[in-house]
């Protein structure tokens, strides 16, 4: 599948060890907002050392490509912004499900105590700014089938009862990534970004409302 030229796209793969890996090695032929799905991952990435469950065609296993440049640079000691893009997107799309979720720092989304998906930011920076960025996203629509050792996941079958196509709701939430990733081209958009986030977010110590 070859991107429309300046718009970004949608790749979708059967199977990769992980869609990260995916991307880095196609990110030169990639506009800005582009995606590399697959169907299931053999080598899924959570932070740190941990491995990503999700059984193939059950879940959204994806990474997404921001660029940063003259139109929109970002300082990389203001990285926490796309932290805030790509959480506050998760939130929207599920809101849209009407689901209300929060922001586990630093970058997991949860629906009251337990975890409905996991992001994974990778930043390459070129001296003080960041050049790009690889955000890895896991997000449990239709898993119903857990391993004892995951203490806490859900996914969105689960809370609402309702089945899902991986393709729509892809496309529902890449719409809902790019309106946030626009915010950044104003002081004013991130501001709110930063607002957003602050409100929507717990740490470790607090409770999830």
């Amino acid at each position: 599948m070859k991107p429309t030229a300046g718009a970004p796209s949608i790749l979708w793969l059967e199977s990769t060890d992980s869609t990260n890996y995916a991307l880095r090695a196609r990110r030169s032929g990639l506009d800005n907002l582009s995606i590399v799905a697959a169907k299931g991952q053999t080598a899924g990435r959570g932070q740190g050392t941990h491995t990503w469950y999700a059984t193939p065609g059950r879940n959204l296993t994806f990474s997404i490509l921001y660029r940063f440049g003259e139109d929109c640079p970002l300082a990389a000691a203001d990285a926490i912004l796309i932290t805030q893009v790509t959480t506050l997107a998760l939130r929207d799309y599920l809101l849209a499900h009407g689901v209300e979720a929060r922001i586990k720092w630093p970058n997991d989304i949860w629906v009251g105590d337990r975890k409905i998906c996991g992001i994974l930011i990778e930043n390459t920076l070129e001296g003080a700014a960041v050049r790009e960025s690889i955000v890895g996203i896991g997000l449990n629509l239709n898993e119903t089938g857990w391993p004892a050792e995951l203490p806490n996941p859900v996914s969105l079958t689960e809370l609402t009862g309702r089945r899902y196509r991986l393709q729509p709701e892809l496309k529902r939430l890449h719409e809902a990534i790019c309106r946030r990733f626009g915010q950044l081209a104003s002081s004013d958009g991130r501001k709110s970004l930063q607002e957003e986030f602050g409100k929507y977010m717990f740490r470790l110590h607090e409770e999830p409302k």
